[in-house]
């Protein structure tokens, strides 16, 4: 069974740093484009940032480019989200996700698996 297991969220102060990871087990992922999305309280949920199987190609979502950095360990099958100059607006629960084409995890409209979720809090 696929599952994906997020880790190192918390609180944080403005301006702080956090560094989430994502773990995926249960089935081979060759070949999956990974990513990160979040939902804030009262929102939708959006994406924030996806990364290739080979790490070669990430994309963001504007409100958080600059600031955040995706990476992934293939031989370890985790994804990294590196969160700097954090704001209060990235409060969120913040999800990972995983498709087999980027530009469809990217929108959301294929994503085939998702974690549980983890939450972020940045006060000001």
């Amino acid at each position: 069974q696929a599952q994906l297991v997020e880790s190192g969220g918390g609180l944080v102060q403005a301006g702080g740093s956090l560094r989430l990871s994502c773990t995926a087990s249960g089935r081979p992922y060759e070949n999956f484009a990974m990513g990160w999305f979040r939902q804030a309280p009262g929102k939708g949920r959006e994406s924030v940032a996806v990364i290739s199987w080979m790490g070669g190609t990430t994309a963001y979502s504007d409100s958080v480019k600059g600031r955040f950095t995706i990476s992934r360990d293939v031989a370890k099958n985790t994804v990294y989200l590196q969160m700097n100059s954090l704001k209060p607006e990235d409060t969120a629960v913040y999800y990972c996700a995983a498709g087999p084409i980027l530009d469809r995890l990217f929108t959301g409209s294929g994503v085939n698996y998702w974690g549980k979720g983890i939450l972020v809090t940045v006060s000001s």
